[in-house]
């Protein structure tokens, strides 16, 4: 069971992502948490990388790579893994398809989740969050009992920025610049996999479930002839 999962944000990859890693049982591959892992652990990679970390810089694919490399190696990936964050340009995933068929695992599954602009911008723009305890709520889908007021601690219920429509529009139009092209580059492949990404969490899974349990067959099937 490996996955790569892509969608914009508001998308709702975040909770897909817990859902499969708590249903199939394997690790979820943060890039940010490996490379800092690799930097404590003094790994030569890891060092590296601090290099760049430490004057502000994009630590470089190559790096990346080995890191994400030496991950997927480890006992707990031999079964799979989700992998999130990674790759985020063509570049990165060209470099994962080559480093996977050096060691000679499958290439992953991608899902994309689809989910209109409009439907995006109405679920961020709706969140609220809590000045005092950081609480999260929205206006349609999670309101609060009281308006403007947490149900939790009772502090003021604010719009980050990051919720605001402008930035939202900023963030999706980033996302369609440097991450679409991974929907064509993983399409032109045969690992595309799109999901409807409107509906209950559950039905979404469950989309996701038979495409994953479909393909995952699939490669057992390949492999025991």
């Amino acid at each position: 069971m490996r996955v790569i999962l892509l969608g914009p944000p508001g998308a709702g990859k975040g909770t897909q992502a817990k859902m499969i890693i708590e249903r199939y049982g394997v690790p979820q591959i943060s890039t940010g948490d490996i490379l800092r892992a690799a930097v404590a652990a003094g790994t030569p990679l890891g060092r590296e990388a601090k290099t760049y970390m430490g004057r502000g810089a994009l630590v470089p694919d190559e790096v990346v790579i080995g890191i994400v490399r030496d991950r997927l190696t480890e006992p707990d990936c031999h079964g799979g893994y989700l992998l999130d964050g990674f790759p985020r340009t063509v570049a990165q995933a060209e470099a994962l398809t080559r480093m996977l068929r050096e060691l000679g695992t499958p290439l992953p599954t991608v899902v994309s989740l689809d989910v209109a602009e409009g439907e995006l911008i109405r679920r961020l723009s709706g969140r609220r969050t809590c000045q005092t305890c950081d609480a999260v709520f929205h206006v349609e889908f999670h309101p609060p009992r009281a308006m403007g007021i947490c149900d939790k601690c009772s502090g003021r219920l604010i719009q980050r920025e990051d919720d605001q429509e402008e930035t939202i529009r900023r963030r999706l139009q980033v996302y369609r610049e440097q991450t679409e092209p991974l929907i064509g580059y993983y399409q032109t492949q045969g690992l595309l996999k799109r999901v409807n990404g409107l509906g209950e969490t559950g039905g979404i899974f469950a989309r996701i479930s038979s495409i994953l349990e479909r393909r995952d067959g699939q490669g057992a099937a390949s492999q025991s002839h």
